[in-house]
């Protein structure tokens, strides 16, 4: 993780606010980014970082949201194979898994 991210993680938590770690742990086929890649959201939806941008980072933007609100981490499989990212305009077709965990002091 770079230290921009990892600054900006201590740094939510240490003012008490909530966020959450999005990581790709496994991309099949063609994805924006690699696995490792990360990404922090905070209650607030703001980033920092990227996954890829585009539909693919808009819907793990959302799920962070859902796993803030719930509290528990959860492993989200995102779909970019070519009938789905062709109907969203993506140029990418593969699969990717993200670990997305809230992160608390």
């Amino acid at each position: 993780m770079d230290r921009e991210l990892i600054s900006a993680a201590i740094k939510s938590m240490q003012e008490g606010e909530r966020c959450a770690l999005a990581t790709i742990i496994q991309v099949k086929g063609s994805a924006p980014r690699e696995a490792g890649t990360r990404m922090l959201i905070g209650a607030d939806g703001q980033i920092q970082g990227t996954v890829g941008g585009g539909c693919a980072e808009a819907a793990i933007r959302q799920r962070a949201l859902l796993v803030l609100e719930s509290g528990r981490p959860e492993i989200y499989h995102l779909d970019l194979t070519a009938d789905t990212a062709e109907d969203e305009g993506m140029v990418c077709g593969g699969v990717m898994d993200v670990f997305i965990e809230p992160l608390e002091v």
